[in-house]
């Protein structure tokens, strides 16, 4: 009966030791202190950040003023200063009553300087849903904080009886009040009978 005693104390031992070992093992093997860890983890080392279907507003003693929406919303870093609307944005203007007054579109934004500006490129679209007139160009600068748009890009400007063209342009958001830099208009004219 002692040959089965010491086989079984021989055992037990052996295990004990490998637990041991392999215990001592997986503590001490982990090469990365709380410290590098919790770096990783914080927002400061992710190397952007991608969100979808957003919708952006700006507001002013409780009024919704504006309304951005943009399929694709990418930061880069940590640069909040940065957004990146790589599919396009559309943005609506609202009056005191919550009416749509102006809707401005584009292929492709930036918003920099923490929202003080908004860059558009490509298929630029800015209507006035009031009066019926829309803006095209490729390119337009939005300063929201004056709450004004700028181009040095070719614009065009339908209205129901005229076309207006020109080299640049300076404009109020909602597009009520504009200056059309070297502009060729072209109107309907009503021929007496």
């Amino acid at each position: 009966m002692k040959t089965k005693e010491v086989k079984s104390h021989r055992t037990t031992r052996f295990l004990i030791h490998n637990i041991t070992a392999l215990m001592a093992v997986m503590l001490f093997s982990c090469g990365n202190p709380t410290s590098v860890i919790q770096q990783l983890a914080s927002d400061d080392t992710l190397s952007g950040v991608v969100a979808y279907d957003i919708v952006f507003y700006r507001s002013d003693s409780g009024i919704v003023q504006l309304e951005l929406k943009a399929p694709v919303m990418v930061r880069q870093g940590n640069d909040s200063s940065f957004l990146e609307f790589p599919q396009g944005f559309k943005a609506s203007i609202f009056d005191k009553n919550h009416r749509v007054t102006s809707e401005i579109s584009a292929d492709y934004g930036v918003h920099r300087d923490n929202g003080k500006m908004v860059e558009a490129i490509g298929n630029v679209v800015v209507e006035n849903l009031q009066r019926g007139q829309k803006l095209t160009s490729e390119k337009l600068y939005w300063y929201q904080q004056t709450k004004m748009i700028y181009t040095r890009s070719k614009v065009r400007i339908i209205m129901p009886d005229k076309d207006i063209t020109g080299d640049s342009l300076v404009s109020s958001e909602d597009f009520e009040e504009y200056t059309i830099y070297n502009g060729q208009a072209t109107f309907e004219v009503e021929e007496d009978k």
